[in-house]
């Protein structure tokens, strides 16, 4: 039976094991469970049609992402994980002028044509826009996107790994480095046919210890949870508004609010009052009445990137049998488990959806 070594635990090496446990191999999940890890802090938008980014390969793998997700829920709700954070509710993008509401309207109908699972569409006046989300004070028409969703990032990474782990996958929480070119876990040495490293803000470390650069930054991200009460917030739609902040709620009045953009912080993990401050303030001025509402967490995480934003999936440059995944960024919960999926087809050499080779690591 071929084995397979996945080194690094969040939502794209989860994903990656699982698919590969699917196919009846050998494989272990090892992951350090760094503090940051991105897919632990982050609570997930699926709504990539409306956005104005024009790169087409980072398109092509948000789009598939989403659509990917009902097809993998129903996978994991068949082994038994019925807490998987994922939840159709649509989306809201508010926007006051008229010109960009439509804009922005056009651009999703036409990418509707290839991406049914849209749904439907429709301009929300006022009055709509506060009815589907009460919480908002100020006067906002919007979007409203039906086949938008939420997903909670530590319950999809969770629910994949304990799916992987029932189809005979080897979990190790513990630090994987190259020694002399072999592969040690906790000092011990561990063979397998292929390795697979998806250690996302971490992801220069291996590769430079084999001579590689893979050249992986990151940005920190401040993410903060409110406390409403008396509101049943568990069916809201996802709000986007015309900056790149976003509101999301969760049951029992659960309010997430994101998120920070934080450039040359290093690993540092701790949240800061400047960082409170704009996103109490961002939520707050397009919902007031969460300037009352109880602050019950503040969570940190690294977006990973590689250059060019795009992110890299294949072989590592100069290894026949270690590939390398990472540059996410802060699309990781809508594309990593697709992405994770695909790159369990090219390793073991099945046809995949896209032409992994414009993806490929330089």
């Amino acid at each position: 039976m071929s084995s397979y070594i996945v080194v690094g635990g969040g939502i794209l090496g989860a994903s990656t094991a699982y698919h590969l446990a699917k196919r009846n191999v050998k494989v272990t999940l090892v992951d350090r469970q760094d503090k940051g890890q991105a897919s632990a802090a982050a609570a997930g938008i699926i709504c990539p049609w409306i956005s104005q980014r024009r790169n087409k390969k980072w398109y092509a793998l948000v789009k598939n992402g989403a659509n990917y997700y009902k097809q993998l829920v129903e996978e994991l709700e068949a082994l038994g994980e019925t807490s998987t954070g994922y939840k159709q509710v649509g989306a809201i993008a508010l926007q006051n002028d008229p010109k960009k509401l439509q804009k922005m309207l056009e651009r999703a109908l036409e990418k509707r044509v290839d991406a049914p699972e849209i749904g439907e569409l429709k301009i929300l006046s006022p009055e709509e826009t506060n009815a589907q989300f009460p919480l908002i004070t100020e006067d906002f028409t919007s979007l409203y996107v039906e086949g938008a969703a939420r997903v909670d990032g530590t319950a999809m990474r969770d629910a994949l790994i304990r799916s992987a782990k029932k189809l005979g996958a080897e979990v190790i929480y513990g630090d994987a480095t190259f020694a002399d070119g072999v592969l040690t876990v906790n000092g011990q040495q561990v063979e397998a046919d292929e390795i697979v490293l998806t250690a996302g803000a971490w992801g220069n470390e291996l590769p430079q210890e084999l001579g590689v650069d893979m050249n992986v930054s990151f940005q920190k991200a401040q993410i903060m949870h409110l406390q409403v009460n008396n509101l049943d917030t568990g069916e809201w739609p996802v709000v986007l508004p015309p900056t790149n902040q976003y509101l999301l709620t969760f049951d029992n009045g659960k309010v997430v609010a994101g998120s920070t953009y934080e450039e040359n912080t290093g690993y540092d993990t701790e949240v800061t009052e400047a960082g409170k401050n704009e996103l109490l303030e961002n939520a707050v001025s397009i919902a007031s009445s969460l300037e009352n509402a109880s602050v019950t967490e503040v969570r940190v995480g690294f977006r990973p990137y590689t250059p060019e934003f795009l992110p890299v999936i294949g072989k590592l440059p100069g290894y026949e049998s270690i590939y390398f995944s990472n540059g996410l960024g802060a699309s990781g919960l809508t594309a990593g488990p697709f992405v994770g999926s695909e790159l369990a087809r090219l390793i073991l050499g099945e046809e995949t959806v896209l032409d992994l080779s414009e993806y490929a690591p330089v």
